[in-house]
């Protein structure tokens, strides 16, 4: 199914190609009831398609124009996953979002059927921000019934998140480099928030030689420091105001570094004390790795990787930055 959405003045619609006519004709006459001036050549001011198969997704990749830039969304966005739509589109002649809510990188006792969703504002917002397609698939249209096939990145992926999350890379592999194949875009676009995710997809097309640039993008925050994430909403107020303690202890790390510190231990201590005094956080994972192969470091040699993973009540929060 293919629906293009056009936006007219002040109101967005989604209509099927049939419809666009009727649908000019109709704000004409209404437009023409009122005694107002009309003037076709301004009605359509935008123009986005929204597919929701790969063979319709294939059909509009052959009529974009080059560079094309992707961006892969499980939607409810928020600005941080805008950030890299603008990025995309000053950087790219037309640009691809994805929106697939991909259930193999979830698992058995994780968030998949609670994760948030808002399609009609997800729309709206990449309207505005001038997206030329909209890949919606169903689950059923990327995972078939005979579907067996696998992408597996080894060792990067059996630390930090891997190691309490182990089939979640698995996951998040498979679903981009069937992205990578379908849309076949120039440049592929993800946050700096998803540290791990980034390294990962780097090194898969690295090692199986993939035609794209992946780029990182810094990680968009709120006024307090939260780093911004579609998992936000689960938090109650009083943990989300506890949440901050995130931010807070990687700046510690700055300060640290800033001041001379070297020892990688001592800084993870710092912060572990940091966090712990936020009766709310429950910590999974204080890391300072390299940047490459996320092994642990002994001495910090920039850059350097600085990452956490926090749990408040039922929500698990993640964030980094790179010590340069």
């Amino acid at each position: 199914m293919c629906r293009n959405h056009y936006s007219i003045s002040n109101f967005s619609f989604t209509y099927g190609e049939d419809r666009l006519f009727f649908l000019t004709m109709s704000i004409f006459k209404y437009k023409k009831a009122e005694q107002v001036t009309w003037k076709p050549r301004y009605i359509i001011l935008s123009y986005m398609q929204v597919v929701e198969t790969i063979d319709e997704m294939r059909r509009l990749r052959s009529k974009l124009t080059e560079p094309v830039g992707l961006v892969p969304t499980m939607g409810y966005l928020h600005d941080g996953h805008l950030s890299l739509v603008k990025r995309a589109r000053t950087e790219n002649t037309s640009v691809v979002v994805s929106i697939f809510v991909n259930p193999t990188q979830f698992g058995p006792q994780e968030d998949l059927k609670n994760y948030p969703h808002d399609t009609k504002h997800d729309l709206a917002l990449l309207e505005k921000e001038e997206t030329d397609v909209v890949f919606m698939p169903s689950v059923e249209e990327m995972y078939p019934p005979q579907f067996d096939s696998w992408v597996e990145v080894s060792e990067v992926t059996e630390r930090l998140e891997g190691a309490f999350r182990p089939t979640h890379f698995k996951g998040v592999a498979t679903v981009v480099a069937k992205l990578f194949n379908i849309v076949q875009p120039t440049r592929a676009y993800f946050g700096q928030k998803d540290a791990q995710q980034a390294i990962v997809i780097k090194k898969m097309v690295a090692d199986l030689n993939m035609n794209l640039e992946v780029v990182a993008c810094p990680t968009v925050r709120e006024p307090d420091g939260l780093a911004m994430s579609s998992r936000n909403i689960y938090l109650k107020p009083e943990e989300r105001k506890a949440a901050t303690i995130l931010y807070q202890s990687l700046k510690l790390t700055q300060q640290l570094y800033s001041k001379g510190e070297r020892d990688a231990e001592r800084i993870r201590q710092g912060m572990i004390a940091l966090i712990k005094k936020q009766p709310l956080a429950n910590i999974d994972y204080v890391s300072i790795a390299h940047t490459e192969t996320l092994e642990e470091l002994d001495t910090i040699s920039p850059p350097a990787l600085v990452s956490l993973a926090v749990r408040f009540g039922k929500t698990r929060l993640i964030d980094n930055i790179i010590i340069r």
